[in-house]
């Protein structure tokens, strides 16, 4: 049980991407989840790992469940309902917690809720390891290192199409919340915008793009100091998303990826000068799996600088952990600096 890692709604999309890649780097697995039909269905893919279900509504079954794993990864959204109890139950073990929130409430009620306690079990919860925040994050964080303080921050995300899964569109009914920016080094409602035109290259190209905030609005700002905040998010994959006739993600290679193409770019000013990077892979469910990895190989080496709640851009060397993702999962520019227009 030295590397056992328990993963929360372990049959959910992102969830089995993220055991698939655990398992191949050789992590004893603990598959949770609510439903033990499908755990047991999982099973006889991975049949090493070990079958524990439970319910976020009964304490007694999450601890048993969690018993012996060094690390939790939450993947069963709505994150606004499940973080709190399964956090509560890694802080009565006593150990690591992850989740793949891109809902902000849910991100900032863990911050505001588990700080202290978190940093007093000297465990370290860190929520948004995915694609939405988690990954962001990490490219703000890597081209503003040296840089005390930020004049602005934003982020466009492009998609060439969006095929929600379940779980996403569940969180969409559930995340009824404000959106909250970044604006005079505080969270502020989103006021309504006019869309812009962004080019994401090839193969994404000129989209139209809308303010869209998730939760890199809030991992960003707990960390870096800046000014401001923005996320745009290509208006033709937020109408793949709003529509109901779009179906669910399908696999077209050997590591059950979609045909989705994805490409992030931040740019972060000041002063004079403006630093620009991107990221651009295959599938946005998929490589929130690296991401998990990647964060889970870094702790138990050692290799973090606190503990307590915090966020991946904030506790690992963004710039390393970037370059440390496989280019077939992900492929990162060379950051460059340039003059404001």
């Amino acid at each position: 049980m030295e590397n056992s890692i328990a993963i929360y709604g372990a049959y959910g999309h992102t969830g089995k991407f993220i055991i698939a890649e655990l398992y191949r780097q050789g992590y004893q697995l603990i598959l949770s989840g609510r439903d033990e039909e499908k755990l047991l269905n999982l099973k006889t893919e991975y049949p090493d790992s070990i079958i524990k279900a439970a319910n976020i509504n009964d304490s007694k079954s999450l601890d048993e469940a969690f018993s012996g794993a060094k690390i939790i990864v939450n993947c069963a959204g709505p994150f606004l309902d499940t973080a709190k109890p399964i956090i509560e139950s890694a802080l009565r073990l006593n150990i690591h917690y992850i989740d793949l929130s891109a809902e902000q409430k849910a991100v900032l009620d863990v911050f505001e809720q588990f700080s202290e306690q978190a940093k007093s079990k000297e465990i370290l919860v860190i929520p948004a390891v995915a694609f939405y925040g988690g990954l962001a994050d990490l490219l703000s964080t890597a081209i503003t290192q040296d840089w005390n303080e930020i004049d602005e921050i934003n982020v466009y995300i492009g998609l060439n199409s969006w095929h929600p899964t379940k779980g996403t569109r569940l969180t969409g009914d559930r995340n009824h919340y404000t959106r909250l920016t970044l604006k005079d080094n505080r969270l502020q409602e989103l006021q309504p915008g006019s869309p812009i035109k962004w080019d994401f290259k090839n193969p994404i190209g000129i989209q139209e793009a809308v303010a869209l905030p998730l939760s890199e609005i809030i991992t960003i700002s707990r960390h870096l100091k800046v000014k401001s905040i923005n996320t745009f998010l290509s208006q033709n994959s937020l109408d793949d998303l709003r529509n109901a006739e779009t179906p669910e993600p399908k696999p077209t290679d050997e590591k059950n990826r979609s045909s989705q193409l994805f490409s992030v770019e931040v740019v972060a000013a000041k002063d004079h000068k403006k630093r620009t990077i991107s990221a651009q892979g295959q599938d946005i469910y998929a490589v929130t799996a690296p991401l998990v990895v990647e964060t889970i190989n870094r702790i138990l080496s050692g290799k973090t600088v606190k503990t307590g709640v915090t966020t991946i851009g904030e506790v690992f060397n963004a710039s390393d952990f970037l370059q440390s993702l496989d280019k077939d999962d992900i492929i990162i520019s060379d950051m460059q600096e340039s003059d404001l227009n």
